[in-house]
């Protein structure tokens, strides 16, 4: 992906600009807003980050003018002002995010993932074809659980790729794609990085056409064999050369499902494992001393998120045992010496049974049945596992999905997406679920929207908060996806009869 970073400051231009290209991103980077407006309409970038006083036109000026000229890649402002009447400037003139200086590097480069996740038909850091796995967030690459060793062009080549599949990528596109304005690669280098990149793909056993070549036109990811002709059949009728059509032959959804599940479980498994270690360290402390109370506000938040993840996975058995801790370690309870054993065991046994799973329990390898309904669904929640399988499962049924992991981002992101329906958990960090409905209750724009509670807490209490808050359904996980579908058509028609 290509950035522009409109910065005055020469030391941090450098420093940003070496930073976001070890993060395989390709940067322009320019010192005025004169000149980030004649880059900014010339090239095509994928964000641009903004230092707000900048010499020649200052970056909430540049970026007014940008979006009223129609712009609408996003934008990240840099700034030293941390007032409240300098950051509604800066999102009154059009900016996605604000960024104070001086900043936490780390947090930088998460906030620019997540505005460009959000820019792209997947809001998810997991990117996949076939038995090809990237995760956005770390660069790792994987095919069949084996990690291919990429330079940074052949990541970013990749990525790019994977993220517009049914995409064929000219020459010139690549070129714009991956690499900064003052750099001049010459088709051959194109050709160069593809044939490493097949043959590195073809060491752990990725078709050898996995990257094939539209003669004259550029490069595309092959379908799978499984799911389509080996080859594009026709262009499009309006002669536009950027579209391909392809017939796709539908092998077991079945199959495919159970696959590509038991494909999440290896990717989150040892994230599983690592909160259960975690676990039974805090139980650990509970041995010689009491656990000070942040210390256990976060074992029960992990015990808690290993509930739901659990559960969407359909292990049931092993969901038991994590809600079990999750009861006995509420922040709310002080937990006596006596508890100390019970306590130990559970975890033990959690840390074990997860240990042992290699593959999911196969009754939980139904595909939900499709839908010809064209609904917006928002689902707002913490747990990046639920996210990544509820995704998968709703598009299925045939709804436009949009997730969010981080409530901080939520008006925002409802704001562009205008949903049908709104999903929301609980408990979160920095928001609860509950207040957000409450908040979006008292909005004229929002009152009619339905919500529903998607939660691992099935008590009479939560549940009695959440419908006192305004919400319209409650469920609780775990949840199969043909049922949580039937209860948003169940839903929507209910509120559909009730406004007629």
């Amino acid at each position: 992906m290509r950035i522009l970073l409109v910065e005055d400051d020469h030391a941090l231009r450098s420093l940003l600009t070496r930073r976001l290209r070890a993060e395989n991103y390709a940067v322009d980077a320019v010192s005025d807003g004169h000149q980030g407006w004649e880059y900014a309409s010339t090239y095509d970038y994928d964000l641009l980050i903004l230092d707000v006083l900048l010499p020649q036109m200052d970056g909430v000026s540049l970026c007014k003018t940008l979006r009223a000229q129609g712009e609408t890649l996003p934008i990240l402002l840099l700034t030293a002002q941390s007032s409240r009447d300098a950051k509604l400037t800066g999102w009154e003139a059009g900016a996605d995010d604000y960024v104070v200086k001086p900043f936490d590097e780390a947090e930088l480069i998460a906030r620019i993932r997540a505005l460009l996740r959000r820019s792209t038909d997947n809001p998810l850091p997991i990117l996949t074809w076939d038995n090809l796995w990237i995760n956005t967030n770390t660069s790792e690459v994987t095919y069949g659980g084996e990690a291919l060793s990429l330079t940074a062009k052949e990541y970013a080549l990749l990525e790019m790729m994977v993220r517009d599949s049914q995409h064929v990528f000219s020459n010139e596109e690549i070129i714009e794609s991956l690499w900064a304005s003052e750099e001049f690669p010459s088709e051959s280098t194109i050709r160069s990085h593809i044939r490493r990149l097949r043959r590195k793909l073809g060491t752990v056993g990725a078709p050898t056409d996995l990257i094939a070549t539209s003669h004259g036109r550029g490069y595309y990811l092959k379908p799978p064999e499984s799911r389509a002709v080996s080859a594009p059949l026709a262009e499009a009728a309006n002669g536009d050369s950027s579209s391909r059509t392809y017939v796709l032959k539908q092998a077991d959804p079945t199959a495919q499902y159970f696959a590509q599940l038991n494909q999440t479980w290896k990717t989150y498994k040892d994230d599983c494992l690592t909160k259960a270690q975690k676990l039974r360290g805090a139980v650990a402390q509970l041995k010689t001393a009491h656990l000070q109370a942040d210390d256990q506000a976060e074992a029960y938040r992990m015990a808690h998120t290993l509930s739901g993840t659990l559960g969407t996975f359909g292990l049931t058995h092993v969901m038991h045992i994590a809600q079990q801790i999750e009861q006995e370690i509420h922040p709310d309870i002080y937990i006596e010496p006596t508890q100390v054993h019970h306590l130990q065991t559970l975890v033990e046994a959690l840390e074990r049974q997860i240990s042992i799973i290699e593959t999911l329990p196969s009754a939980i390898a139904h595909p939900p049945m499709p839908s010809k309904h064209d609904i917006r669904v928002m689902i707002v929640d913490d747990d990046p596992v639920f996210l990544q399988l509820i995704l998968g499962q709703l598009n299925a049924c045939g709804f436009e999905v949009s997730t969010l992991s981080d409530p901080q981002q939520f008006w925002p992101v409802l704001e562009s997406i205008t949903p049908d329906i709104l999903i929301l958990d609980v408990q979160m960090p920095q928001a609860s679920g509950v207040e957000l409905c409450e908040k979006l209750r008292s909005i004229s724009t929002w009152k009619k929207l339905p919500v529903m509670f998607l939660s691992i807490l099935g008590d009479a209490d939560t549940q009695h908060r959440a419908f006192s808050a305004g919400a319209d359904d409650y469920v609780s996980k775990p949840i199969t996806a043909q049922n949580l579908c039937d209860r948003i058509h169940q839903r929507l028609h209910r509120i559909q009869a009730l406004s007629t």
